[in-house]
């Protein structure tokens, strides 16, 4: 079993940038486990927002955050990170960690190909 614990959202303003991280624990958990990022808006379904494979300059974004969010791991501390610039208002959601439960090259954009998940945290991005 994995665990993965998410951290660093809150509340900014428009322009502003936040940083995600989340740890994963579990003995299975190493990393060359494919990991990603996911949001859900209020009334809206759940979607992709970046995910990175291994080696770790395998990543992938969602059209709508690419060039502002960037997706690293720290494998040394099984901590997965999300860089979040230049902020919009409609990138106020619920942010959720997700990690594969083996080997992951390519960045895995698909939410059914996840196998463990966090807790969420939000963010809320004012105008």
């Amino acid at each position: 079993q994995v665990q993965l614990v998410e951290s660093g959202g809150g509340l900014v303003q428009a322009g502003g940038s936040l940083r995600l991280s989340c740890t994963a624990s579990g003995r299975t958990f190493t990393y060359t486990n494919g990991m990603g990022w996911f949001r859900q808006a209020p009334g809206k379904e759940r979607e992709f927002v970046a995910a990175i494979g291994w080696p770790d300059g395998n990543t992938g974004y969602a059209d709508s955050v690419k060039g502002r969010f960037t997706i690293s791991r720290d494998n040394a501390k099984n901590t997965v990170y999300l860089q979040m610039n230049s902020l919009k208002p409609e990138d106020t959601a619920v942010y959720y960690c997700a990690a594969r439960a083996q080997l992951t090259l390519a960045p895995e954009a698909r939410q059914t190909h996840y196998d463990y998940w966090g807790q969420g945290t939000q963010v809320t991005v004012s105008s």
